[in-house]
């Protein structure tokens, strides 16, 4: 992956930014171009079309529409990530595209015990309650950190990475945004466990991104908040 040093405007903290990689339908790797040198850009207003760049494959010459790099500082404030236009002309392929891989048969599930939750007493058993139903879910390897890291993840497992909001305020938009550009950077899925709810507009932002939704009970029951959740709840990852 390709690394990019980036300064926020905002409170002049430096990052070494990842360019998130997508795989073609060809199967080829694809990244972003990143201009280097260039501002990055505070997101203080977002549109749907803002959200999205056009980015070729460098195998079979494919340009799709992937999610805009961006990076979500600590100090709250959300960077776009400038991205070189794609080239109309001149482009030639640098091999024949072989056909996709042919999807593996998936197979049924096999019936999962009942959860037994973890009574919340205190914030660190919400992350341990959470933990429990990840791997509940069928996630392997799930990881709590001893100390929460600035990226304000707090569960990580294969393929998965989640946040766990144990206070009594609802879950708000940019905490939506930003666990979905650290699983993007990651190339992970993202799941999101809050005590109070989601506010509107994150349940909204959350329902669009597929990002599963959560919310816990004392018991430490969790109980599903929208559709992805639904999903996640019934299939497993």
């Amino acid at each position: 992956m390709e690394s990019l040093p980036v300064r926020c405007p905002v409170c002049s903290r430096d990052h070494a930014y990842l360019t998130p990689v997508y795989p073609c339908p060809c199967g080829s790797p694809t990244a972003p171009p990143l201009m280097r040198g260039a501002p990055v850009e505070p997101i203080t207003h977002r549109t749907w079309d803002d959200d999205w760049v056009s980015v070729r494959c460098h195998s079979c010459g494919r340009r799709d529409q992937w999610p805009y790099p961006e990076l979500c500082c600590p100090c709250g404030t959300v960077l776009r990530i400038p991205v070189r236009p794609v080239a109309t002309r001149g482009f030639t392929p640098s091999a024949p595209p072989g056909p996709p891989p042919a999807p593996l048969p998936r197979t049924a599930a096999q019936p999962r015990p009942a959860f037994q939750p973890l009574v919340i007493r205190t914030a660190r058993d919400a992350v341990s309650a959470a933990a429990l139903y990840l791997t509940w879910l069928g996630y392997r390897d799930v990881v709590q950190p001893e100390v929460r890291p600035t990226s304000r993840i707090d569960l990580r497992a294969a393929g998965v990475i989640a946040q766990v909001d144990s206070t009594t305020r609802p879950i708000a938009l940019r905490d939506v945004e930003c666990l979905w550009l650290n699983a993007l950077h990651t190339s992970v899925s993202g799941v999101l466990f809050s005590l109070a709810g989601y506010a509107d507009d994150a349940r909204s932002r959350a329902n669009g991104l597929s990002i599963p939704l959560f919310v816990m009970d004392l018991t430490g029951t969790p109980r599903p908040e929208n559709g992805a959740a639904d999903a996640l709840a019934r299939t497993g990852p």
